[in-house]
């Protein structure tokens, strides 16, 4: 420890409570900024996975023409007239007839962790009096549940008891609520072409998003098909899982290129999610730096302080001999310390909080506690930044002082 370090080291013992203040300082603003990064990334992060419960990152389907064309066009010549009798509108071939054989060629594709064909159909059904349209999903039990961990969300029952029987079904809790069945119940399916068919209730699944629990209905892939009079191989899509959902419109564009179908990542059709993702993260970084510069406007006011409370002191250094980079170095170091002591407590303080709230019980859909996330460079750059803003709040009343002239401060 050189001449310098040592008079910092005097400097910030001389005054204690200033000491226990500037330190408290850093170490709020470095664990509220862990604290709320932590919070907020956890949150987008359960978000993401309710949202994934029941969406994959892509979907390939086939996808009808908007609009309708008539069957003949209209006569070049103004002076002619078409007539058409009793006009029928073109019938487009709807679904995937061959999605085992697009999701053997997906197979090949190195960074896709997961693919499975689904068959959905909008349905209505009823339990004596009581009737709601649903979304009946045929589903690949297996490959289902290693694309969405769906069995993870069962409330009741077994995903695998789908395979075993071609009448029992799953419905949201949601829907059974509404409609007031439970597990063991009879209920009645009817589709948009007139067929109907008698359902056994054998589970119950929650995923934690309402839309979804109160219109859910899962049927093995095979019972939807017979249901529907669809071949052994259709689908209505198959949906396919990479290992980072973030890459998903560049896998998108390497799987374009094998099929004529419509590709479609997550972020196509689901913009909403994605925009206030990063929103959330944009306010949780605001709020955590708006505290560490308010720190830093409290650790400069009381530099400052001493800087006026050490006026004398400094006169008589630099009239020993000591120069303007010699006093920068004092009050500097006694930043840097202030930052360093600050900014540990701070982490530890931060880790704690965030600990705290991951057992807060929070029932809601799968979670239990509140969201928390433990991400390393969030308490990396929390005691980077405060390091930062302790050093500049430092600096500029170090640079103040020395300015100062001897001569000038002695004589006043």
């Amino acid at each position: 420890m050189n001449v310098n370090q040592k008079i910092a080291n005097i400097f910030l013992t001389s005054r204690v409570r200033q000491l226990l203040v500037a330190v408290l300082s850093v170490t709020f603003g470095i664990s509220m900024y862990v604290f709320m990064n932590s919070f907020m990334q956890g949150v987008n992060q359960e978000q993401t996975e309710i949202t994934f419960t029941a969406m994959s990152h892509i979907k390939i389907y086939n996808e009808l023409p908007n609009e309708v064309h008539p069957i003949k066009s209209a006569p070049k010549d103004s002076n002619a007239v078409l007539l058409v009798s009793n006009n029928r509108n073109i019938r487009y071939t709807e679904g995937l007839k061959n999605a085992d054989a697009i999701k053997q060629e997906l197979t090949q594709i190195p960074n896709i962790t997961g693919v499975t064909a689904q068959l959905n159909q909008n349905i209505f059904i009823r339990n004596g009096v009581s009737q709601a349209s649903a979304k009946l999903s045929g589903i690949e039990t297996a490959n289902e549940d290693q694309l969405f961990s769906t069995s993870d969300y069962l409330v009741e029952g077994n995903l695998s008891d789908l395979d075993k029987q071609s009448n029992v079904m799953i419905l949201g809790t949601g829907l059974a609520k509404m409609i007031g069945v439970k597990t063991g119940n009879n209920v009645s399916v009817l589709t948009s072409d007139g067929l109907s068919k008698s359902f056994k209730i054998v589970g119950l699944i929650e995923t934690g998003s309402n839309s979804t629990d109160r219109t859910r209905a899962l049927v093995s892939i095979q019972t939807a098909r017979q249901l529907l009079s669809e071949n052994r191989s259709y689908a209505t899509e198959v949906l396919v899982n990479v290992e980072d959902y973030n890459d998903a419109r560049k896998t998108a564009a390497v799987i374009q290129q094998l099929t004529d179908y419509k590709v479609e990542p997550w972020q196509e059709g689901n913009a909403q999610l994605d925009s206030s993702s990063v929103l959330r993260d944009i306010i949780a970084i605001a709020v955590s730096l708006t505290i560490l510069i308010v720190a830093g406007f409290g650790i400069y006011n009381i530099m400052n302080m001493t800087v006026n409370e050490k006026i004398k002191e400094i006169a008589i250094l630099k009239a020993m001999g000591f120069n303007g980079k010699d006093v920068v170095e004092i009050f500097l170091t006694q930043s840097v310390i202030i930052g360093l002591i600050g900014g540990l407590t701070g982490l530890m303080l931060g880790g704690a909080i965030v600990k705290i709230v991951d057992n807060v019980p929070f029932e809601m859909g799968p979670l239990t506690t509140l969201p928390v996330a433990y991400d390393s460079s969030d308490y990396i750059m929390a005691f980077a930044f405060g390091i930062l803003i302790t050093f500049i709040a430092g600096y500029l009343p170090a640079r103040k002082a020395s300015q100062l002239d001897p001569v000038d401060i002695l004589r006043g």
